[in-house]
């Protein structure tokens, strides 16, 4: 597991738990800024998000904070399929870590991904 000083992922807000985020900044942490579509996401601009998360070319594609925040984008864009796909391919990824949610509590990426694909459901 990455350390959680090194590697906090941000993401934004989820429907059951609010999104990932580093601490009380306001930018991805361990990550290019932008790349993960953290402030658009919070500033509700799904669009420029979802853009800011499938042209940053730092993060892999299987990177779970990467594929939380894109699932978040597609569902808030209605795309409920493509943001189940991203959820699923979080709460699979043989990587995963811990990271802080915006309420300032520890979770780990996969149990992460796992609320956000429930949310789906609801």
């Amino acid at each position: 597991m990455k350390s959680l000083g090194m590697m906090v992922a941000i993401a934004a807000s989820m429907v059951v738990t609010p999104a990932v985020l580093a601490q009380s900044s306001s930018v991805e942490i361990g990550y290019e800024r932008g790349a993960l579509g953290f402030e658009a996401l919070m500033a509700n601009d799904n669009q420029t998000a979802l853009r800011q998360i499938q042209s940053a070319k730092s993060v892999p594609h299987n990177d779970p904070a990467r594929l939380i925040n894109l699932g978040r984008a597609h569902a808030r864009l209605g795309n409920v399929s493509q943001a189940q796909l991203a959820f699923e391919a979080a709460a699979n990824c043989r990587e995963h870590f811990d990271i802080v949610l915006s309420n300032g509590k520890i979770m780990n990426s996969r149990k992460a991904a796992m609320l956000s694909l429930q949310s789906l459901k609801k």
